[in-house]
Order: structure tokens, then C-alpha cells, then sequence
């Protein structure tokens, strides 16, 4: 197990211990641990805690669905080149200097610097140059595992709407952003 899926497990131990000691809905509320590894999951781009494991643990291959963890909402604003197939958006990563490769689900987006920022990163990072801007050519090597670790980290914001839902249906668990 890396540290990206540790981050996550960590994640899900303190909503767990949140909400418990919170007492949603007026009453007792004891989350499993698995619906809270499910929550952190899908609060950074995942379908569900399987989906994250495989994908932040390098077991992935290709054509997979690689989540929406290489996503912002603000970048729904951003013009950039969308492609179905890995090699048409590898020719046009290849083919303009200063463009990244990111995988979206089974899709992939090749994208400017003011991409990357939305994300929280920083595009200037060495990690860049050593993936040679490719984060699917790159999947599961240490500095894609150093820039994912860096994308975990960044304000809860930058990820797809994340509004815990318990099982008696009440969001916002109080976690920090």
C-alpha cells in the first residue's frame, strides 16, 4: 500500500471518529468504516473505495476508468483538447511544447499550465519534467506518485462537489477543507 491510499484511509478513519463524536441527526451515528472509505473515494474523483485502490495504487491498466481525480470544477471554464483515444492525444501532447496529459475517466485531456494551477499544482514542479508532462504515459512511477500525492492534498475545492451523506441522509460532516 502507498502513501496516497494510507492519505486516504486516514481520511476515512477521521470522518468516521467526526461523525461519531458529532452524533448527526440528533442521534448515535456509527458509519462503517467502508461507507466512509467509499466517501473519501468518490470526495476525490472515484467511483467508490475499490476504484481509488486500484487507481492510486498503480494497479490500473490501460483503457480503465481513471476517475475524475485529475479534474477541478473551475476547469470546466478551460478550453483544451479532448480525445477518446491515448494515441491521438499522445501525438498532440507530443506535438505542442508545454501542454500536460492528463487521464479523465476513460478520456484524455491534453491541458495548459492554468490547468494544472486549478488543480492546486504547481506546473513549475520538477516532477513535471520528470513525467515529461505525461501523467498517463507515467502512471504509477514516483513522480507521478509525488504529483498524485500533491493533487490529494489540495483544498477539498478543487475536487467535484464533496458533501458527505450519511445514512440518514445529512451532509457536511465538519471535516476541514
Amino acid at each position: 500500500m502507498n502513501a496516497l491510499l494510507v492519505e486516504l484511509k486516514t481520511r476515512a478513519r477521521i470522518l468516521r471518529n467526526t461523525t461519531r463524536k458529532q452524533g448527526l441527526a440528533g442521534g448515535e451515528v456509527d458509519l462503517s468504516l467502508r461507507h466512509c472509505l467509499n466517501q473519501v473515494a468518490r470526495d476525490t474523483g472515484f467511483v467508490h473505495w475499490e476504484h481509488a485502490r486500484r487507481v492510486l495504487g498503480g494497479l490500473a491498466v490501460a483503457g480503465e476508468d481513471m476517475g475524475s481525480f485529475w479534474h477541478a470544477p473551475a476547469c470546466n471554464a478551460l478550453l483544451n483538447g479532448w480525445f477518446a483515444g491515448g494515441p491521438s492525444a499522445v501525438a498532440a501532447h507530443r506535438g505542442t511544447p508545454g501542454t500536460f496529459l492528463l487521464p479523465y475517466k476513460r478520456q484524455f485531456v491534453v491541458v495548459q499550465d492554468h490547468f494544472i494551477r486549478e488543480l492546486a499544482l504547481d506546473p513549475a514542479d520538477p516532477a513535471w519534467v520528470e513525467v515529461q508532462g505525461d501523467l498517463v504515459g507515467s502512471y504509477g512511477n514516483a513522480a507521478w506518485l509525488a504529483l498524485a500525492m500533491c493533487r490529494i492534498k489540495a483544498p477539498r475545492a478543487t475536487f467535484a462537489a464533496t458533501q458527505v451523506r450519511t445514512p440518514q441522509g445529512r451532509g457536511d460532516t465538519g471535516l476541514p477543507e
